[in-house]
């Protein structure tokens, strides 16, 4: 029999639903996520394949080099920034990825925006409740739409954000004004000046030490009153005290969060309070951006094919 498979964080159940994985061997799926190096490595030290979600357990070279029996590491999607490729390559192991869906993360940005801005969740909540309409949400035309990067997935945000009457502006470090106007956008000189000028403010950077902490309280401050903040991007961009604090001045008015410094969101983080998503101002959705059900069959079939050629040593779509 071929070595054994270890599918991580298959959160939904579906990963031996939604792909072929017969003839490659031992197949166990895990729906959870252990923080724990010791226990980590104690459940992943059998196996010789590991299938990770994106992010979701982190691969440092700590963990690399207790796992005596691991070839081969195949991630969702073509880059995955919680992988040791260093150590990786050191040990021999083999490191791919598959494909993504370049729609998933922007259409979902503008549900949020939607939900936030037509107060959908707490007049939804009131109709469960036996009531009946509590107040107005606001149209998006003529709101202004701040994209704090304008990357491929800010991009899809802004061409989306067009038919719906947007004013767009972004901002990031190296944005230049020629690239802003190319996507309908005017660039602003710094956050500040977009946080202040923006109706709603959507995150789309890359983690990384420039951007860790990047936004914060000067920021949420600066917010125009009633604009809302979306951060689908990643968590620790945002200073996560300071967007709490923000919310409850009113700056900003409403926020729609869906990733976190440490995801799943334990239950007793402060982000969860009830009575800022009672009243609709704070929409949590636990890192849906990319997950839909046609990124993760694509994610799953092509985990599945890449097993599959790397046994037959054929070609495969590699990290690094």
């Amino acid at each position: 029999m071929s070595g054994r498979i270890a599918i991580l964080d298959d959160y939904a159940g579906v990963a031996t639903d939604w792909a072929d994985w017969s003839g490659l061997g031992e197949v166990t799926v895990f729906g959870d996520t252990i923080a724990d190096r010791d226990a980590l490595v104690a459940r992943l030290e059998p196996f010789e394949v590991l299938c990770v979600m994106r992010e979701r357990t982190p691969l440092p070279g700590e963990v690399l080099r207790a796992l005596p029996n691991l070839r081969l590491i195949v991630t969702s999607g073509n880059r995955n920034l919680s992988i040791d490729l260093e150590t990786a390559e050191a040990r021999g192991i083999t490191v791919c990825g598959t494909e993504m869906r370049n729609t998933t993360t922007a259409e979902f940005v503008m549900a949020t925006i939607l939900t936030l801005s037509r107060r959908i969740v707490p007049e939804a909540g009131n109709m469960a409740a036996g009531g009946w309409q509590t107040g107005f949400g606001r149209d998006l035309h003529g709101l202004t739409l701040g994209l704090v990067g304008l990357g491929k997935v800010g991009q899809r945000v802004a061409a989306l954000a067009r038919p719906f009457g947007m004013t767009l502006c972004a901002w990031s470090e190296n944005l230049t004004q020629e690239h802003a106007a190319g996507h309908g956008a005017r660039r602003c000189a710094s956050l500040e000046e977009l946080m202040s000028v923006s109706d709603v403010v959507s995150l789309h950077l890359v983690l990384s030490d420039r951007t860790r902490g990047l936004v914060g309280a000067s920021d949420f401050s600066a917010m125009k009153e009633g604009a809302a903040f979306i951060n689908t991007s990643r968590g620790p961009i945002v200073d996560c005290g300071a967007l709490l604090d923000g919310l409850r001045s009113g700056r900003p008015h409403a926020a729609a969060i869906d990733v976190y410094d440490t995801e799943p969101l334990p239950a007793n983080a402060p982000l969860r309070d009830a009575e800022l998503m009672a009243q609709g101002r704070l929409l949590l959705t636990p890192h849906l951006g990319y997950a839909s059900e046609q990124t993760f069959r694509l994610f799953y079939t092509q985990m599945a094919e890449a097993v599959r050629a790397w046994r037959a040593g054929a070609p495969i779509r590699r990290l690094g």
